[in-house]
């Protein structure tokens, strides 16, 4: 560890002990050149969920980007903001795998959504699934409705 005071290269650790409730060790290290004495911690860097998109690139998982998309949706329906909140940043830890396709995000958003609201499923679904049509938002509609017949 570079020494921050003379910027020697080396150092060594005197003590070591867990922070933060085991999330990080704290060390006491002296500088090998100068003689000074720093702290340092050290913390488990996780691999951020990785997006595949449908066109192959990839990008870090957003769940801000997830939670405008929920949002929109559910704009002036009486969905619970903090279901939707709870929903986006605790998607990273519900997939469970380093890489996920996009479609999937947002099957398990439309899964996520429907026993909540209808109509802001059909918005999700409408962007989600790019309808073009009358025809499309009738036939979805028609679905839901023979879903909830059963």
């Amino acid at each position: 560890m570079k020494c921050p005071y003379c910027s020697a290269p080396d150092s060594k650790v005197v003590n070591s002990r867990p922070s933060d409730d085991g999330a990080s060790i704290r060390r006491r290290r002296e500088c090998l050149n100068c003689a000074r004495r720093f702290t340092t911690y050290e913390r488990a860097q996780l691999e951020p969920l990785m997006v595949v998109k449908r066109s192959g690139p990839r990008e870090a998982f957003n769940p801000d980007k997830l939670l405008r998309g929920l949002s929109l949706a559910t704009e002036k329906r009486p969905v619970e903001p903090e279901a939707l909140r709870a929903f986006a940043y605790g998607f990273e830890d519900e997939v469970g795998a380093a890489e996920i396709p996009s479609e999937e995000i947002g099957k398990r958003a439309m899964t996520f959504l429907r026993p909540l609201d209808d109509v802001a499923y059909i918005r999700f679904a409408s962007v989600y699934r790019d309808f073009d049509s009358l025809e499309r938002f009738i036939e979805e509609i028609r679905g839901l409705k023979d879903r909830d017949e059963e």
